[in-house]
């Protein structure tokens, strides 16, 4: 005697009206077709094949948006950083009266100018003389006799198309003061 299998029996009121009697009989159960059940979804809406890529590719776009943001982020914080070095060691040689920014003994913007843009350019930023204002005598905090680097720069971001908010690019500030001492 041929014994179903045990989903057979728990599905057979599915398959009964398809198969008929031949349902009873086990003869036909490798061409069962499967009917869904009253407020069961049928068609596209039941098949569930892609579903998982469909999921990946949705939360795939919103990582890699977060993933670009966090380094373009980070990059942004870089500059700034080195951006601020460079201007914090540029007033401290002017205001020292290093030979780095001064030409015979007498300060020189020349070459103020050209050291802070040495000094952003070993820290991976690329900036130009138009970037860079430099003041001898300058009043910080209240206090006058100090000098003043101030850079300005232009950041723009790698992936425009991602992040729209940075297409214009950002302005990144840097000023340092330092007391003269020559």
């Amino acid at each position: 005697m041929h014994v179903p299998p045990r989903w057979w029996s728990a599905a057979r009121g599915r398959y009964r009206a398809i198969l008929g009697s031949r349902a009873r009989t086990g003869l036909a159960r490798f061409a069962v077709i499967m009917l869904p059940r009253r407020g069961e979804p049928c068609g596209l809406a039941r098949a569930r094949q892609a579903t998982t890529a469909v999921e990946f590719a949705i939360c795939a776009l919103a990582m890699m948006l977060i993933v670009v943001g966090f380094v373009e982020f980070g990059r942004l914080t870089w500059s700034f950083e080195a951006l601020q070095e460079a201007a914090v060691q540029g007033a401290r040689c002017m205001g020292l009266g290093a030979s780095s920014c001064s030409s015979g003994g007498v300060y020189s913007a020349a070459n103020t100018t050209t050291y802070v843009i040495g000094l952003a350019t070993s820290r991976g930023v690329t900036i130009n003389a138009g970037m860079v204002t430099l003041s001898p005598t300058a009043t910080c905090g209240g206090a006058s006799g100090f000098s003043q680097v101030s850079i300005s720069y232009k950041f723009t971001t790698v992936a425009p198309v991602l992040l729209a908010s940075l297409v214009n690019g950002f302005t990144v500030p840097a000023s340092a003061c330092f007391p003269n001492h020559t």
